[in-house]
């Protein structure tokens, strides 16, 4: 490589978009810090699917729902330390997108980045559903497809500005959701240990297996709940998508990652475990925060109206990433000529508007289904979500196996993070993914997503053979030029 193109590596069709080192991402401005990719990592990991999706699935599996959390979890950091490893050999914007066409092929390239927008726009919708639930809470004769359109339109906005705004923004939501997480663990432990509170006489310990048990609805009925707590961890993968953008992805990137465990450890188990000790879990029920009603029932009203303000700000946060997210996809498909060229250009703040304005037009369907089906609209685009997610996960898994095949046949050179376990840990983990579709599929109300991301691959397919009948050379696989980052 000639000394004008140190700092940089090439992809497969020749562009310089592909970031290594130190060198920016052509076009993109570089301006996610390390405390905003640390913050956004962490808020990553804290989302609807834990502070209202949990209600139902606590009325389906109990206290055993902490399990399936935390064997959740262990997978989550799995794919993750996978991503980690990818995208220390070659950090580039489009990230899982660019890993699937470099070692599945080209077609798997364009298709998962058309399916991780995909699931961004979906759970956009699941985020304003969820939103307008909470306002719901105060405004209960307001209808939920005027607040969810609200919310669409002001972060539509907010988006448009520049990337670091969307940092700072991410920065001081994830902030709330963490400090209030604590709080409530903090608070929870005190009714436990002081026994304070409207709750104190009746939280312990053992309620966690007083009432018929820790598994009270079988093991089935636990596992039935893994797609619930899937999407729970939906948007992890978001620091790999904002590699472009970070100041330092060699140094930012692992630290985000390697965190991950105790985020998960703190936020999910441990903050689940307190509130099914305070409360018995035969209380909680679909469709209400499991952390509002635990405030109510400690007997602190203003407490549960600051935990719905919170956990209004953790959907407004994801909802916010989604556009942040779906922008950028659309960019990189326009780059690899798998999407309309004018999404590759970037207005005068550096953002991708275009691709913006488009994603957050089919959110827009998210205010129709609160309209049309607002009892029903937060499950169906959850179940679209996850299988969505599942693909994604799947894709970076397969591409991380062949990845280490090709490190130990001496065909590339070894990422400078590498997991733990190597390629072992992605087949188990590619193993649990394909068990929960398998329960998706069992599962008679969420297979309907199963049937929407059939439609959805006919659609891609059919878009590939235009794709190859007007341009062959766009779907022809090609290496990129590789340059040492670690």
């Amino acid at each position: 490589m000639t000394s004008s193109q140190v700092g940089k590596s090439y992809d497969e069709h020749g562009r310089n978009d592909v970031v290594s080192g130190d060198a920016p991402e052509e076009g993109y401005e570089r301006g996610l810090g390390s405390r905003q990719v640390q913050m956004i990592a962490i808020g990553g990991a804290i989302g609807v699917g834990l502070f209202l999706g949990a209600g139902a699935n606590i009325a389906k599996a109990g206290p055993s729902l902490i399990l399936m959390y935390a064997l959740a979890g262990v997978i989550i950091f799995f794919i993750m330390r996978a991503l980690g490893e990818l995208l220390l050999y070659r950090p580039v914007s489009g990230s899982f997108a660019e890993y699937s066409r470099e070692f599945l092929g080209p077609f798997f390239g364009y298709f998962t980045a058309w399916t991780y927008w995909l699931m961004w726009v979906v759970t956009g919708m699941a985020e304003l559903t969820a939103a307008a639930i909470y306002v719901h809470y105060w405004f209960p004769s307001v209808p939920q497809w005027v607040t969810a359109l609200v919310f669409l339109v002001v972060l539509f906005v907010a988006n448009l500005i520049s990337v670091k705004l969307f940092g700072e923004i991410e920065f001081w939501f994830s902030m709330v959701k963490v400090t209030a997480l604590i709080g409530m663990i903090v608070i929870g432990l005190g009714v436990l240990t002081f026994g304070f509170s409207a709750a104190g006489d009746t939280a312990a310990v053992s309620n966690l297996w007083a009432f018929d048990g820790f598994f009270p609805k079988g093991i089935g009925s636990s596992l039935m709940t893994l797609q619930g707590v899937m999407f729970a961890y939906l948007a992890v993968e978001l620091v790999g998508v904002t590699a472009g953008e970070s100041e330092d992805p060699e140094k930012t990137l692992p630290k985000a990652i390697n965190t991950l465990p105790w985020r998960i450890a703190l936020f999910y188990v441990g903050a689940l475990t307190v509130i099914l000790c305070v409360v018995k879990w035969t209380e909680f029920a679909p469709g209400v925060s499991p952390f509002v009603k635990a405030f109510a029932v400690i007997g602190i009203p203003a407490g549960a109206a600051i935990v719905n303000f919170v956990v209004l700000t953790a959907a407004l946060s994801s909802c916010n990433s989604g556009m942040y997210s779906t922008g950028r996809m659309l960019r990189t498909l326009a780059d690899n000529g798998e999407a309309p060229r004018v999404f590759s250009k970037l207005s005068a703040s550096k953002t991708p508007a275009l691709g913006i304005t488009v994603s957050v037009a089919f959110m827009g369907i998210g205010v129709v289904l609160n309209y049309v089906v607002p009892e029903k609209a937060f499950g169906y685009v959850t179940s679209v979500a996850t299988a969505a997610g599942i693909w994604t996960w799947l894709m970076i898994l397969v591409s991380h196996v062949l990845y280490r095949r090709a490190v130990d046949a001496g065909r590339l050179r070894a990422s400078s993070f590498p997991a733990p376990g190597g390629a072992v840990c992605s087949w188990i983990a590619i193993a649990f993914l394909l068990f929960v579709t398998g329960l998706i599929a069992y599962d008679a109300d969420s297979r309907v997503c199963l049937y929407v991301m059939a439609v959805w691959a006919v659609a891609l397919g059919i878009g590939w053979w235009v794709l190859k009948a007007r341009n062959p050379e766009v779907t022809s696989r090609r290496e990129p030029e590789l340059e040492n980052v670690g």
